[in-house]
Parts: structure tokens; C-alpha cells; sequence
């Protein structure tokens, strides 16, 4: 191919977020890093121009046998948890980076101020993760995410608990069950892998000064038993079935 032919084409592609490797796979579905690093991806109201064509909004695919314990796999790891560590989080899904991945990590520190009062939760990584039970009772929590930075919480319930299934970075299987806050960010990511945020989901919205306060003067319930009515943060989910199987229903 001519040079100068070849270098308009990748200008193009890069211009354009078209770059793909080498088996014509957009780099949304690759493990690679971008040069310049990742940047949060913020939620799209519907009918946005941008939310159908937003990595929040796409089904992500699995990782597959080949990559796990390979370099790639690990490096795109270690870069989505020092993301989530720079952005005080205490869970990122791939999604919200840009990467249409099924991974993400859940982990509260001691140290958070915003959580402290809920302990801590270990650091935890998912891959290719599906829920296979769920308790008959539902918590009420208030939600905000780094996809929706500088939105209002988000009233909405998730599972008391969850048990799971999912791979390690060397592809081996575990399962597991999680419990109180632990369970709440696990549901959290998953919500990002099956598309969108609590924002496409909750009813009842709360800027952070007035929910703060409305909770410590006992308006607002924080942690408690989640009416029927209040919408639930994974619905459409099926236990057992995997983020794949869930976007050929989308």
C-alpha cells in the first residue's frame, strides 16, 4: 500500500475513534491503552446524540480463553483499578473507561470518608462475571457513580445479598457470595455491564448536601429495607445467565 495512503487512512481512524487492530476489532473491544491514558466515561441522558454510540450503552463481550494470564490482561487490570484509586471510587466497570469488557472491581477503604460508616470491602476483581442467586430481601441505598460526576443520587434497591461466578486473571473459575455494602457495589457494576447507570433507573434523585442531611435528621432512609416499590437497580437480570446472553435481549 502507498506510505502516504497508509498514513491518511490511520489519521482518519484515529480522528474518527475507528482505530482497530489487526483482526478489524474496534479498539473499544480490545485490551489495549490508549497513550494519552483513560479518562471516565460520563452517562448520556436518553436521547442523547452520543448514548448510542457510548461504551456505558453497548453490551461489552467477554474476555476469551486466550487472553487470560497473558501481559495485555494484567496491564489493562492494574490500569482500571489506578483509575478507580485516582477517582476515589469504590468500584469502576471497563464500560466506564470506554472499554466494552465484561470486568470490573468492587473495594472500600477504611480510610473512605464517604463509606467509612458501611466498612470496608475488600479489593475484588471480576471477570466475566453472572450472578447465580439473590436474596428474597432488598436494600435501599443512594447512589452516585463516576459516570455520573457532579449528578444527584439516585434512590434505588439491590439484592441484601448476591451469590456469583467469575474468572480470575489466569482464567480459572470462583464463586462466592457477597454480602451488605459489598453486595450494593457489586450490583452497582454489574448495572454498568448489562448498560447504563442508577440514573436510567432511579425515581427519587437527591443532590449530596440535602441527602446528607435529610439522613442524619432521620427524613431519609439509608441502608434500610427497600420498599416493593422502589425500582431495583439490576432489573432485567437473570440469574445464571451471562452479560452475553442478556445483550441478545437488548
Amino acid at each position: 500500500m502507498n506510505v502516504s495512503i497508509s498514513f491518511r487512512w490511520l489519521l482518519a481512524t484515529v480522528v474518527f475513534g475507528a482505530v482497530q487492530t489487526c483482526q478489524n476489532e474496534p479498539m473499544a473491544l480490545t485490551l489495549a491503552i490508549p497513550k494519552e491514558g483513560f479518562s471516565v466515561v460520563q452517562q448520556q441522558p436518553a436521547g442523547a446524540p452520543g448514548r448510542t454510540t457510548s461504551a456505558l450503552y453497548q453490551t461489552p463481550r467477554s474476555i476469551r480463553p486466550e487472553e487470560f494470564g497473558t501481559p495485555e490482561l494484567q496491564r489493562f487490570t492494574d490500569s482500571l483499578y489506578a483509575v478507580m484509586v485516582r477517582q476515589a471510587g469504590v468500584g469502576i466497570a471497563a464500560n466506564q473507561i470506554g472499554k466494552r469488557l465484561q470486568i470490573f472491581f468492587i473495594e472500600a477503604k477504611a480510610t473512605n470518608p464517604r463509606y467509612k460508616v458501611l466498612g470496608p470491602v475488600a479489593k475484588q476483581l471480576f471477570i466475566n462475571p453472572r450472578i447465580t442467586q439473590v436474596s428474597s430481601g432488598r436494600k435501599n441505598f443512594w447512589h452516585g457513580c463516576l459516570s455520573a460526576a457532579d449528578e444527584k443520587r439516585g434512590n434505588v434497591a439491590t439484592f441484601e445479598w448476591i451469590a456469583y461466578r467469575c474468572q480470575n486473571l489466569d482464567g480459572s473459575w470462583r464463586e462466592g457470595r457477597l454480602d451488605g455494602f459489598a453486595a450494593v457495589i457489586f450490583q452497582h457494576e454489574f448495572r454498568h455491564l448489562m448498560g447504563g447507570t442508577y440514573m436510567d433507573i432511579a425515581h427519587h434523585f437527591e443532590s449530596k448536601t440535602d441527602l446528607d442531611q435529610k439522613i442524619q435528621q432521620g427524613k431519609l432512609p439509608f441502608f434500610g429495607v427497600a420498599s416493593d416499590s422502589l425500582p431495583l437497580l439490576i432489573q432485567g437480570f437473570e440469574r445464571d445467565k451471562t452479560v452475553d446472553e442478556f445483550g441478545l435481549k437488548r
